[in-house]
């Protein structure tokens, strides 16, 4: 808006510099491609990532397994666990060893985090592995899906705008050094005889 304001203010302006007319158009065009760019970007962007999130997700889904593990004994530790190939963590409150099948029969054992407060032997949580029965993270869902690719294209149209209005401060930028630089010069010239007596001034 304050492109199209600075393009009617000096649009008949007898005070109009070029250079003031030429950062309007400048001004003008950045919006523009804000107004277009930006938005388009977004949505291509936030479009691919969605594909490939939900394919993500579907292979994941496909190929990992909830299975049910037993405690054997519970060990010493607890670390932050990864709950998805996203990078979602949150606090796992013990490390125990436990005993559970893979989907394919063969039985596992192995040291594993578990959400349970109080591990004792024998107590069931749950587990997911991959068809082997290794023990891997929770498949990606797609509503996660979906809100990680909103959240690429609103990312990919803040940056485009970002782009677009660093371009256009860089352009004002070296207009107005230009300008002082031709001022500095139209100084220098009237300079030596400016404010003297005779000099016409």
């Amino acid at each position: 808006m304050r492109a199209l304001n600075g393009l009617w203010r000096w649009r008949r302006n007898p005070l109009c510099r070029a250079t003031d007319l030429a950062e309007a158009w400048v001004a003008l065009a950045a919006l523009l491609l804000i107004a277009v760019a930006a938005p388009m970007s977004g949505l291509l962007t936030g479009t691919a990532a969605q594909e490939s999130l939900q394919r993500s997700a579907g292979a994941q889904q496909h190929s990992r397994h909830l299975v049910s593990a037993t405690v054997v004994r519970r060990l010493g530790g607890a670390t932050p666990e990864v709950e998805s190939d996203i990078g979602v963590a949150r606090e796992a409150r013990s490390r125990v060893l436990a005993d559970w099948a893979a989907p394919d029969g063969t039985r596992r054992r192995g040291s594993t985090l578990t959400d349970l407060r109080s591990p004792r032997h024998g107590d069931h949580f749950s587990l997911w592995t991959d068809p082997h029965g290794r023990i891997t993270t929770r498949p990606l869902d797609a509503e996660t899906a979906t809100t990680h690719a909103v959240l690429a294209g609103i990312g990919a149209a803040l940056a485009v705008a970002g782009l677009v209005e660093s371009g256009r401060r860089l352009v004002v930028w070296h207009m107005v050094r230009r300008r002082y630089a031709r001022w500095d010069r139209a100084w220098d010239r009237a300079g030596p005889d400016w404010g003297k007596a005779g000099t016409g001034c």
